[in-house]
């Protein structure tokens, strides 16, 4: 009988436990359930996208002297945009010895760009460009001098000796320019240049060539200017 007690007490104290361990994972599931989250994003203040990158573009001006705002171009390889040479009545065409002609570009950023620098590479044949040079004769002849400044000058003699600074002053097929110049974000600032090419005097003849030799003879030098944001 005592037996019997004890059997039937130890069953009802398992079954308690039992149903105390249920009543815990009933619990524990419940708790579970109870969740929440938050979400940002990075915008730009109006529910559009707000991580990008900026934009570095450089265009040129060769509509000397006026630089009228419609012709802003941009002319990203070779030959790029068109410098007439001229000097009083005589054409870039038209050179003798002692003689130089000049052309006048200007460079800045485009309305939507960050600042940068640009500077200025020695010239190198135009692509696409026919010539009458054989031998590069002429282009290796020639000289070049380059002045700028931020302010409109006179693309002329004057030029390289009055408030502009001189970039360039050498051999054209070597003679590339000395410093950068920086330019502003979005067009906030406009970089003037001009270029003069002379025919020495006397003619720096190569390989006992004499002058005749150079002669109605043709070229056609383009530059690059790197630009660097």
């Amino acid at each position: 009988m005592e037996q019997h007690k004890r059997r039937t007490v130890r069953r009802r104290i398992f079954a308690i436990a039992a149903g105390g361990a249920a009543l815990g994972l009933g619990a524990a599931a419940t708790l579970a359930a109870w969740t929440d989250t938050e979400w940002v994003f990075g915008g730009d203040g109006t529910g559009g996208p707000g991580v990008g990158t900026s934009t570095f573009a450089v265009q040129q001006n060769t509509d000397a002297p006026a630089f009228d705002e419609a012709a802003w171009t941009d002319e990203p390889d070779n030959p790029g945009g068109e410098m007439v040479f001229t000097a009083d009545g005589i054409l870039g065409t038209e050179l003798s010895p002692g003689v130089s002609v000049y052309s006048s570009m200007a460079l800045r950023t485009t309305s939507t760009s960050i600042a940068g620098s640009v500077e200025l590479q020695a010239a190198t044949p135009a692509a696409g460009i026919t010539t009458t040079d054989p031998d590069g004769l002429l282009f290796a002849a020639l000289d070049v001098r380059v002045a700028t400044s931020a302010t409109p000058f006179a693309c002329d003699a004057s030029a390289f000796t009055g408030g502009a600074t001189v970039i360039a002053d050498g051999a054209l097929a070597s003679t590339g320019g000395s410093v950068s110049q920086d330019l502003l974000e979005e067009s906030g600032s406009v970089q003037y240049y001009c270029f003069e090419v002379t025919l020495p005097d006397p003619i720096p003849v190569a390989g006992g060539v004499g002058p005749a030799e150079y002669m109605g003879r043709t070229v056609a030098p383009a530059w690059e200017f790197v630009a660097t944001s």
